[in-house]
């Protein structure tokens, strides 16, 4: 039997493209996360070296994973709405409209923790259709649209707020809402029991009074992983991904084979859109409070985690567990500069390096797999 590596030749000079053996390292090369993970394991290195032992510590892990998961969730639905071939500039500022929405439902209309979630979640979604709409039927770029609607939901926070409370925070929202069995699976700490015992075993440290350093897992954490988990099956088992990468990578060829462009891309802005508001579901309910700055920038945070995860700038490329690294780059980087000597502002370095870093590492092997110049 002939070596499948040799591909059987189907003309002169020609031969079957489909049986040719492609190399481990140009499959590895193909993946759209692999600069992030990469990026992961320079990171570790370098903190490794630098940082105080307490960052690699259990409640160090801790309090890296729990501001990565708040960005992360923004930077799965942002990574999903590039590969769709569109940005959203207003999710970080939707955090913050979000929140109000949320606080004038639990404390001035008095609604139940899960009907004031529904109701947060609504606007969000028709907030996110409209962004959709106006892309779609004025074709101006997706950049210019939302980064209108950025500006114009965090005005409306601020105006809400001060007419609400006369100042720009909104606080009381959690003790509102402190006797709702909701509130444990959007606030707090999972498996504090197991976390509890394994102290008192000695296994993880524990404090004077007994109880454990780590108090357990940011339930954020575990909306994170659900988050990107779910988004990597949908792009990568079902035929809306499909969808998705079509509409980002040939919208005119992706309509003339079938595909709704218009409906996945209205889809994907009313999802990004959703998943910042759950970030200020988790955040307002975790803190009790509310204020007009929350979400402030995590609009460029979250574009450049996908970026940094594998995401094209001209969409039809990506990867959902890409920029879920990229958003615990993010987290390490932020939180673990607290742990060495170093100023803390060099994050803001890091944010501007990684972006372009990200971008010249995706071009170059766009162009190697594709065999682009």
């Amino acid at each position: 039997m002939s070596d499948i590596s040799q591909a059987p030749a189907i003309g002169p000079g020609r031969h079957d493209e489909r049986l040719m053996h492609t190399p481990l390292l140009t499959r590895l090369m193909r993946r759209p996360e692999l600069g992030a993970i990469a990026g992961l394991i320079l990171v570790i290195i370098f903190f490794a070296f630098t940082a105080s032992p307490t960052m690699f510590t259990l409640e160090g892990m801790m309090t890296i994973l729990s501001p990565s998961a708040q960005l992360g969730i923004l930077a799965v639905a942002a990574a999903l709405l590039m590969i769709g071939g569109e940005f959203d500039l207003s999710i970080g500022s939707m955090v913050a409209f979000a929140g109000l929405i949320l606080g004038l439902a639990i404390i001035d209309a008095r609604l139940p923790l899960l009907l004031a979630i529904i109701v947060t979640l609504a606007v969000a979604a028709l907030l996110g259709a409209i962004n959709g709409q106006l892309v779609i039927r004025t074709r101006l770029p997706s950049f210019i649209v939302t980064l209108a609607f950025m500006f114009i939901l965090r005005g409306l926070s601020l105006v809400g707020l001060k007419m609400a409370t006369g100042t720009t925070q909104m606080r009381g929202i959690r003790d509102a809402v402190a006797n709702s069995p909701l509130l444990a699976v959007f606030s707090g700490n999972a498996f504090h029991s197991a976390f509890v015992g394994l102290a008192h075993q000695g296994l993880i440290r524990a404090l004077p009074n007994g109880a454990p350093a780590a108090p357990g897992v940011p339930i954020s954490v575990l909306w994170f992983i659900a988050f990107a988990l779910g988004a990597t099956w949908i792009l990568l088992r079902t035929r809306t991904g499909n969808w998705i990468f079509a509409s980002g990578g040939d919208p005119n060829a992706a309509r003339n084979s079938g595909v709704p462009v218009n409906r996945v891309k209205t889809a994907l802005f009313m999802l990004t859109s959703c998943s910042a508001a759950l970030v200020a579901v988790l955040t307002v309910l975790d803190a009790g409070s509310t204020d007009a700055l929350r979400g402030f920038q995590k609009e460029f945070q979250a574009i450049i985690a996908a970026v940094i995860g594998g995401c094209l700038l001209t969409g039809g490329y990506g990867s959902a567990i890409g920029a879920f690294f990229g958003a615990i780059i993010f987290g390490t980087v932020s939180i673990g500069l607290t742990y060495t000597n170093f100023d803390s502002d060099w994050f803001q370095v890091f944010l501007g390096a990684m972006l372009l870093i990200a971008v010249l590492f995706n071009n170059y092997v766009r162009r190697q797999v594709t065999g682009e110049r």
